[in-house]
């Protein structure tokens, strides 16, 4: 995937976090702070651990990173020859057989979509492609275009048998896009895969999408600092997923287009908003990261509320957050 939306924001988000996790004292447990950076999924995914020794980390890394690199070869919609291509083509009125990563993703886009009455949509490809080639040709699509490519979308033309694992298309020309999600996935099964190497102090970032397993020794978590306002968390066991418009947009005739797509509309969002979620897994924090964005804060907060084990702040002209917001020293 080449989908850098968040990248260059969870640079700055990461910065102060990083450099403290750099400075805290292992040796008294007998572990190091080890780092790795490798491009995968369109972007730099970035990897802290905790090792006993270089001779630990470095196959620990090559592990990690080679899940991810599995991971992209699936869930891409770059790839033209990805498991997720594959399907869309084949899969049109036929159920297809589709990998345990491919269909638990699938599984967790469709439930989304669900909760938020498609506020969440990953059958969205054909709009999102058209909105690519607006922000590359710096003009608004074709009103007629987006209406066809609308027509081929919806999650409800999405099949999913949980019982046989397979995937149905209703259309022609549908395409899946799980650039809504699937670094969250991928964050997730690089920690999952770093812990059953016994490495357990670790955190995954895949561009805005971070995923952390037990603290740094001597600390109650990892540092996450946000921007927009400042300020600074201190988790561990969970994730974080930042959406915002400052870095992939399209600005047009005084107004701007965020990379965030309303499928209610097909129209990218021109509201400023940026989400932040917290969960305890990364493959839902990046979904909601991104539903939240297209119902706006009444209803995204609402949203945030009724889910078990998870906190947002959105930030628009104001700031709001929701209860389970943990404490942050501003």
């Amino acid at each position: 995937m080449r989908n850098s939306r968040k990248f260059w924001q969870a640079e700055r988000l990461l910065h102060l976090a990083l450099w403290l996790a750099a400075t805290c004292t292992a040796r008294d447990a007998g572990l190091h702070l080890f780092e790795a950076v490798e491009p995968h999924m369109g972007t730099l995914v970035r990897i802290k651990l905790y090792a006993a020794g270089a001779d630990q980390a470095k196959p620990a890394f090559g592990a990690a990173f080679a899940r991810i690199a599995e991971l992209d070869g699936a869930l891409s919609d770059y790839q033209p020859e990805s498991e997720l291509n594959r399907v869309c083509r084949t899969a049109i009125g036929t159920p297809v057989a589709a990998s345990a990563d491919l269909f638990g993703v699938l599984a967790a886009s469709r439930k989304l979509a669900e909760e938020t009455n498609g506020a969440f949509d990953v059958t969205l490809g054909p709009v999102i492609r058209l909105w690519r080639q607006a922000r590359r040709d710096r003009r608004l699509p074709d009103a007629a275009a987006l209406r066809e490519a609308a027509a081929r979308s919806g999650y409800r033309k999405l099949h999913l048998d949980t019982a046989r694992r397979t995937v149905m298309l209703d259309e022609p020309g549908m395409q899946i896009d799980l650039g809504g999600i699937a670094k969250g996935y991928a964050a997730d099964a690089a920690l999952a895969v770093l812990a059953a190497l016994g490495i357990r102090r670790a955190l995954v970032a895949a561009s805005g999408d971070l995923a952390f397993g037990d603290p740094p020794p001597g600390r109650r978590g990892w540092t996450i600092g946000l921007d927009s306002p400042a300020c600074v968390l201190e988790l561990a066991n969970g994730a974080v997923s930042t959406s915002g418009d400052e870095q992939q947009h399209l600005d047009v005739g005084g107004r701007r287009y965020s990379h965030i797509i309303d499928p209610a509309t097909s129209m990218a969002l021109a509201r400023p908003i940026g989400v932040t979620i917290v969960a305890r897994r990364g493959v839902d924090a990046d979904g909601l990261a991104t539903a939240v964005s297209v119902l706006g804060a009444e209803r995204g907060l609402a949203l945030i509320e009724a889910r078990p084990g998870v906190a947002g702040r959105i930030v628009t002209d104001r700031v709001v957050a929701s209860t389970r917001w943990p404490g942050a020293r501003h």
